[in-house]
């Protein structure tokens, strides 16, 4: 649930970049390429991720010009200059950065120091991209609850960690994952003045209006990181000393890209969900400040706001990534701050700010309202919107087609909170965490093949018994469950010959046994099939092929790099992961025939409760696959 304001106000914004702009070509002079590999890579990143000019706070041999503290108080001054306000008249101070330059004390500490500050409250938010957001939701609790003035600062100095020194002493063929952000990230640092009173912008003022954070590292394995070996297997701390740790690679920053599209989904889906909530309404969002990595990334963010019927135009996004870089979690404080100072902002208006953190995968939202100047203080001009539970909503799962009827957005947006935290679930349960960890084995996946075997086997049978059971006026329902019943008809095959190929010692089909999830699973929608009209099986089908579309090819990769097992002993993920999207393109044509004749509400009530129960029966399944 976001945490919703009525008395906390943007004062002023202030930045600092260090030095001239650095193009393309002068990077080399920072943090050259180390050999013909590694100039191969910068191109093809660049190439991707849009970035000309990017600022470093160190010179051509490396030598540090401005600290990381340095660059966040001379951002903290700016906005102070802007608020026409002094250092004194500061209650609290809140600071969030993936690294300061010192492991201790905390950042938020050395910037009180570096800006020599009077006595005052001090917060430090230690993350990536989203910790500075957490020093922003911080200090802005802190003014709704009645301290009058927060500054908050977010500063980030990679590039003293992309010298070449620090790659060239290992004589090190870096990977191209701890190649991948020395192209990627460079430094800067930007600020905000919180104050619980309005402080007018020309004709105008800023009121935060509402901010969420959501963490998902339950669910991922690191995707970015910093101080751990190749394999996560190793802190730098376990080394005899920092030399070893450096010369075994476990103080190169990586970022494993193969887990990137990930934290996009994680992230849309939660946007549908305060959308669906009633905390976002696409239509009244005036300006999109997204932090992204790479240019290559917007129109995949765009994508999935799309199909799930939440776009929000392109006109209205705003990012300044070209020419400034990525900052990391000081990149959305630089954004805003060029934002406002340099568009005409008219009472009314909403900014939107959405910052994804790769590290584990968080996600943070924040709405700013722009109000007149002279608007009452007590009541904000428009209150927050609130999404009513008709059709009226616009939500749909991000594997649905992006034209999804409008008849279907309220059902869409039921099952998409469902999937939602179905998918969080799975990626927590034992089976999973094996493959996150590489502790996944051959017999792990023999074992899971050979409960999930005779389940899949069943799949036809139940959806043909459906089929029988439909009834008037849905009687085009039944010709479509049978046609998708006719494609799954021989699935289970596929599965036993990999089942096979990858060393399953039963050879007779017969002789396989669900797990007690996957024998409730089968019991529930056999006995729900047997029913009259049984609507309610599509709210099965949708969490089973979602499964198929979403998860299983996430987890394929995973699966391969840990199994010594020939390419044919995956047959079947590789088939359901490229084809059940066609699977639910058909079923979206299902329920569109089922809420054509459901007046009352019952046909669509049946598909949502009948998803969570099979979600819930489905994450049983995964619990009870063990290794015997």
């Amino acid at each position: 649930m976001p945490t919703r304001f009525d008395h906390v106000y943007l004062a002023a914004t202030g930045r600092f970049l260090p030095g001239e702009p650095i193009d393309n070509d002068a990077m080399d002079a920072y943090i050259a390429p180390l050999n013909r590999v590694s100039s191969r890579i910068k191109k093809r990143i660049l190439g991707e991720n849009g970035i000309l000019t990017r600022h470093y706070a160190v010179d051509a041999e490396g030598t540090t010009l401005f600290s990381n503290a340095a660059m966040a108080a001379r951002a903290v001054r700016d906005c102070l200059d802007a608020a026409r306000t002094r250092l004194d008249a500061i209650d609290l101070l809140a600071a969030g950065t993936s690294g300061g330059d010192a492991l201790m004390p905390g950042f938020a500490s050395m910037l009180q120091g570096e800006l020599g500050a009077p006595p005052m409250e001090t917060l430090s938010s230690h993350g990536i991209c989203a910790s500075g957001v957490g020093a922003w939701k911080a200090a802005a609790q802190a003014v709704e609850l009645g301290t009058p003035r927060a500054l908050v600062a977010a500063a980030e100095m990679p590039s003293r960690l992309f010298k070449r020194s620090r790659y060239a002493a290992k004589d090190y063929d870096a990977d191209f994952d701890a190649h991948f952000l020395r192209w990627m990230l460079s430094d800067g640092a930007g600020a905000l003045l919180l104050s619980n009173t309005p402080a007018a912008r020309d004709d105008v003022r800023l009121r935060l209006r509402w901010m969420h954070q959501r963490s998902f590292s339950g669910d991922y394995p690191v995707c970015m990181q910093l101080g751990l070996t190749h394999d996560r297997s190793r802190s730098h701390l376990d080394y005899a000393s920092w030399q070893d740790a450096e010369a075994d690679g476990a103080l190169f920053l990586r970022q494993d890209i193969r887990l990137l599209p990930h934290l996009f989904d994680v992230g849309v889906h939660e946007y549908a969900r305060l959308a669906h909530d009633g905390w976002i309404e696409p239509a009244s969002i005036d300006h999109f400040l997204c932090h992204y990595s790479s240019e290559r990334f917007a129109p995949v963010v765009d994508e999935l706001m799309a199909k799930a019927g939440l776009a929000i135009p392109r006109e209205r996004w705003y990012s300044n990534l070209v020419t400034r870089g990525n900052t990391g979690a000081a990149s959305i404080f630089i954004m805003l701050d060029e934002f406002v100072r340099t568009h005409t902002l008219v009472p009314g208006q909403r900014i939107l700010c959405f910052i994804p953190e790769s590290g584990r995968f968080t996600v943070a939202f924040v709405l700013i309202e722009v109000e007149a100047a002279d608007a009452p203080v007590e009541s904000a001009s428009r209150s927050v919107p609130v999404v009513s539970n008709g059709d009226d909503g616009a939500v749909a799962p991000p594997h649905d087609p992006a034209d999804a009827p409008a008849a279907l957005r309220h059902v869409l947006g039921e099952l998409a909170t469902i999937w939602h935290g179905y998918r969080s679930r799975v990626w927590r349960t034992p089976l999973v965490r094996r493959l996150r960890d590489r502790r996944f084995t051959t017999p792990d996946y023999v074992q899971w093949m050979q409960h999930w075997i005779p389940q899949v086997r069943e799949g036809s049978k139940w959806m043909r018994e459906g089929a029988a059971s439909v009834r008037a006026p849905y009687e085009a329902l039944s010709a479509l469950i049978e046609t998708h019943a006719g494609d799954e008809q021989d699935d289970f095959m596929i599965l036993f010959d990999d089942y096979r190929k990858a060393g399953g010692a039963i050879d007779d089909i017969d002789a396989l046994r669900r797990n007690p999830g996957g024998e409730a699973l089968n019991s529930y929608l056999h006995a729900l099939a047997a029913t009259p009209n049984p609507l309610g099986l599509l709210g099965a089908i949708y969490i089973i092929e979602g499964t198929g579309q979403r998860i299983i090819p996430a987890l394929l990769p995973l699966m391969k790099a840990s199994l010594d097992l020939p390419a044919d002993a995956f047959r079947f993920l590789d088939y359901h992961g490229a084809n059940d999207e066609h699977h639910l393109a058909r079923w979206l044509s299902a329920v569109e025939i089922v809420l054509a004749h459901d007046a009352d509400g019952h046909g669509a009530q049946a598909i949502v409760d009948t998803a969570r129960r099979v979600a819930d029966l489905y994450l049983m399944q995964f619990d009870h696959v063990t290794t015997p």
